[in-house]
């Protein structure tokens, strides 16, 4: 049980500290339209709105995660509902947000 509650702290920091850095528009940017990018195309891309959406997207992430935790830290198993909804909006907004970001830039 422990265990569980310390690997799901660790993965709420680290998508913090992701998103974070996200915010910042610093460090390698972790979005899909840029990894899959050519060389090319990652020149003329405006990045900022890919960082934007990665960090939000990571700050989301962190609080399922952390959510997470404290349902088995508290054994209350209520919250996964709590945990599905974070986790649903996440993807809902990965997906909005990428059909905006494209509309804007075309």
């Amino acid at each position: 049980m422990t265990a569980i509650i310390i690997a799901c702290a660790a993965l709420s920091l680290a998508a913090l500290i992701i998103s974070l850095r996200a915010f910042q528009e610093k460090g390698f940017l972790l979005n899909n339209a840029y990894i899959y990018a050519s060389p090319e195309e990652r020149e003329k891309l405006d990045k900022k709105p890919w960082y934007r959406q990665t960090a939000i997207a990571f700050l989301l992430i962190s609080i399922v995660f952390a959510v997470l935790a404290l349902e088995v830290w508290l054994d209350a198993h209520w919250l996964f509902f709590g945990v599905l909804g974070i986790g649903i909006a996440t993807v809902v907004y990965a997906v909005a947000s990428t059909i905006a970001i494209e509309r804007k830039t075309k």
